[in-house]
Order: structure tokens, then C-alpha cells, then sequence
């Protein structure tokens, strides 16, 4: 059996004075994150993007196997495209396919099937997972596609935040029609739409708390 060769862990050590003072000014940046539905169309520098998504693809996955795409989108017309085709969905969404109760939950809010932030903001990153490859002909399925592709997109969405930058995580329900707007293999499933760039200036956000600690955490 073919083994990989192995090499040195790169390890800097901190002490735990230097742990504590990094991870409570992370934990502080990172508490500014919020999802943002109302972006300015100021462009992004494409090397920013292309690093955000080098980032990304740090994530570890099963037997390493990568199982991602990201398709960065930036053209006037694709952009245009998918939030045709995004609307078409989701007003199907909104009109016959949520619960009442979703619906309900969604009022806080204010979202429609309205999305104009789908032209407006300069990015799209469109992840996709790649549920098998295709070697000599063969089908060969990957591992923990799902797990793989969720903690790549959490560095992702992270990578975004640290470049200054707002996102937003929108999944039109099916997303089949990504994968036909930008013609993408039969082995890739579309898992997330996010929109990047800079937030309008009178951007707005709801009014939410997140959990409080001991409702998130159990110790043993």
C-alpha cells in the first residue's frame, strides 16, 4: 500500500500568557462577524479573494481528499443570472414550500424572496462539494464530503471577516440551477451561495443574541 511521506510538524509553541491574550482578541474579532444582506457594489481586489479561498482550502478533510470547489464569480451578467434564477426559487420558497412556522421564525429578519444583494455585492463564492472523482474511468466516492466542505467553508466565512470584508451565507433551496449557470461537472453538488464585499453605509443587521455560554457548553 502507497504511504505518504511524512515530514516535520511546523510547531511554534506559546506560552500560556500568549494562548490567552490571542484567543480573547480573536474571540473579540470574531464576535463582530455578522451576516449581511445590504452590500455596496465597491469592488474587491481579486488577490484578496483568491487568498480568502487559499485559506480556506487549509481545512482538513477525509484521507485528505479535498472533496471542494469554490467558484469565484465577479461577472455583471453570471451574477445576474444566478439572482434570476435564485428569485425563482426561492418566491416557490416563500409561497408554497416554508411552514408557517419557518416563515414565522424568518420575520425577525425581514427577508423576501427578493434578492438584489445578488447583483449588488462584487463576489460571489460559490462552494460546491465534490461528492466522487472520476480516475481512469472509474468513480471513486470521497469521504466525509459534507463534514469536509462545512469546516471549509467555517474558515472560509472566517478568512472573510479577517480581510474586513461581510458575507452572507445563502442557500436557495434546491441550488441545483448553480451548478447549470456555471456549467459545473456532474460530480459536484452546489452547497452555499456567499455573496462578499464591502457593507452599504447604512447597512443594517438584526437585532439577535447569540446563546449564552453555559447553553452551548458541557464539561466532564
Amino acid at each position: 500500500m502507497k504511504t505518504h511521506k511524512l515530514i516535520s510538524l511546523i510547531f511554534n509553541k506559546l506560552s500560556d500568557d500568549e494562548m490567552l491574550i490571542r484567543s480573547k482578541k480573536f474571540l473579540h474579532t470574531m464576535d463582530k462577524r455578522r451576516s449581511v444582506r445590504d452590500f455596496t457594489a465597491k469592488q474587491v481586489p481579486k488577490e484578496v479573494m483568491e487568498n480568502i479561498i487559499k485559506t480556506a482550502s487549509t481545512a482538513p478533510s477525509g484521507a485528505n481528499k479535498q472533496p471542494w470547489s469554490f467558484c469565484l464569480v465577479g461577472d455583471p451578467k453570471l451574477k445576474k443570472k444566478i439572482r434570476i434564477a435564485a428569485e425563482l426559487e426561492e418566491k416557490e420558497n416563500y409561497s408554497n414550500r416554508m411552514s408557517k412556522r419557518w416563515l414565522r421564525d424568518l420575520n425577525v429578519f425581514g427577508t423576501s424572496w427578493e434578492k438584489p444583494f445578488l447583483e449588488i455585492a462584487p463576489w460571489h463564492i460559490v462552494v460546491f462539494k465534490r461528492v466522487y472523482e472520476i480516475e481512469n474511468e472509474q468513480k471513486h466516492n470521497n469521504y466525509y464530503v459534507g463534514e469536509s466542505v462545512g469546516i471549509a467553508t467555517g474558515i472560509l466565512l472566517t478568512a472573510i471577516h479577517n480581510a474586513g470584508l461581510v458575507s452572507l451565507t445563502h442557500t436557495p433551496s434546491p441550488m441545483n440551477f448553480l451548478s447549470e449557470v456555471l456549467e459545473r461537472p456532474p460530480n459536484e453538488r452546489a452547497f452555499l451561495l456567499i455573496p462578499v464585499g464591502y457593507p452599504a453605509e447604512n447597512a443594517k443587521v438584526p437585532d439577535i443574541k447569540r446563546k449564552a455560554f453555559d447553553e452551548i457548553i458541557s464539561y466532564y
